[in-house]
Order: C-alpha cells, then sequence, then structure tokens
C-alpha cells in the first residue's frame, strides 16, 4: 500500500458533536444543555466515551475493506496510528481490550481485525492488548435492523473471561467500524458489570449519517456491515 493511499483519509469533522459518543450532527438541536445526545441522555450507548478517526467512506472506507476482508494484515500498523490520533491525550488507559468474534466468524476470516488494530493502539500506553472479552453466542447480522433492533440482537451475547483483568480499571474498548455503536455499547456493557470503572470506544471508522454524508449506505449494507 502506497504512502499516498495512507495519507489520503481525514479525521472526521463537524461543528457539533455529542460530548460523549461523538455523534456528528447537523446542528444543536439534538444535543441537550450539556452537548449530549439522546441516547446518551438516555444511557444506552454503553460506554463513557467514544473517538474514531474518521468517516466510513471514500478512502478510508476502502483500506478497511483491504484490511478486514481481502486479509491485508499489514495495514493494521498504519490504521492502527489513524485511531490513536483520534484520542485526546489527557486520557488514560489500565487496559485495552479488543471486541471479539465468535469463534466460528473467526475462523472463516482467519482473524480478529479489532484485536490487530488493538495490537498497534496498546504500546500507546505501554500496556499489551488483554483477551476479557468474548461473544457467548452468534448473533445475526445487524444490517437492516432498526437501532431498537440492532440493540436486542447483541443483548446479552458478550461475557467476561477474566474479570480480575479489568476490575476497576480504566478501559479502552478497540473495533473496526461504528454504525449505530449497538455491538459495541454491548461489549462495554459487559466489561462495566464485571468491574471496569471506565470504558471508552475507539473505533477506526464510523458510519456518518449526516444528511448528505452516507454515499455509501446502501452498499454498506449490502457487504454486511453489521455494528
Amino acid at each position: 500500500m502506497c504512502g499516498a493511499c495512507l495519507a489520503k483519509p481525514q479525521p472526521l469533522a463537524a461543528e457539533y458533536f455529542c460530548v460523549a459518543c461523538r455523534t456528528p450532527f447537523l446542528n444543536a438541536a439534538p444535543l441537550d444543555e450539556e452537548g449530549r445526545c439522546e441516547v446518551c441522555r438516555r444511557g444506552l450507548g454503553g460506554f463513557n466515551a467514544a473517538y474514531s478517526f474518521g468517516a466510513y467512506q471514500d478512502t478510508l472506507r476502502e483500506l478497511i475493506h483491504l484490511f478486514k476482508y481481502t486479509r491485508i494484515r499489514t495495514l493494521a500498523g498504519p490504521l492502527g496510528e489513524m485511531m490513536a490520533s483520534a484520542l485526546p491525550r489527557e486520557q488514560s488507559f489500565d487496559a485495552v481490550v479488543p471486541v471479539p468474534l465468535h469463534w466460528r466468524r473467526r475462523l472463516e476470516r482467519g482473524f480478529n481485525q479489532s484485536e490487530l488494530l488493538a495490537r498497534a493502539v496498546a504500546p500507546r500506553y505501554g500496556l499489551r492488548v488483554t483477551d476479557a472479552a468474548r461473544r457467548r453466542r452468534p448473533t445475526t447480522a445487524q444490517a437492516g435492523l432498526s437501532n431498537a433492533r440492532r440493540r436486542a440482537n447483541v443483548a446479552g451475547a458478550f461475557t467476561v473471561k477474566r474479570a480480575h483483568a479489568i476490575a476497576g480499571r480504566r478501559v479502552l474498548l478497540v473495533d473496526d467500524v461504528m454504525t449505530t455503536g449497538a455491538t459495541a455499547a454491548a461489549c462495554a456493557a459487559a466489561l462495566r458489570q464485571a468491574g471496569a470503572s471506565y470504558v471508552a470506544l475507539l473505533t477506526l471508522a464510523r458510519v456518518d449519517r449526516r444528511i448528505g454524508a452516507e454515499p455509501y449506505a446502501a452498499e454498506s449494507l449490502a457487504v454486511g456491515v453489521s455494528r
């Protein structure tokens, strides 16, 4: 992969963001006086904060597909550097946990892309990846489901197998793409129930749902983006 292609993706930009989940908005109307969106006000996010490098479109989307579906694992390093740049410098963590795949999906793909990205990010904090979470059951594809059905689909799908590794600790939860956040929220909820004191989600890209900002929505559904 040439350096010019890796230099093309730009950080997600918006004038209005939710202060917690960093969802971009066209105006301030969906935000309360504290700057939180409705999902965060209702406590449905599952995580304390969320950060993404860029929008799931154009060159960044293509790079993710090359990494994830064409299995070019060497992209984990440069993509992980992009992710790390999205984290505020003042943030600190005690553990880095990738969102797990079900063992059948991992067997089919040959690797967990979130784990490879987590390995690229963890050295920033002098940490190793903690494989604390696991997916206890397979879930159907999230594509095409409403937000409520996405949450129901992944409810209870995750468990923590080594609670001592995250109990009382600040956890950085790593995934590749955030669509509605339902999958990551379910995983974050399991981590917090197991004793994590703080869970922040970090993704490489997120689907930008602002009007006119999601040119690949239909195609994303076709390839099975299911978060």
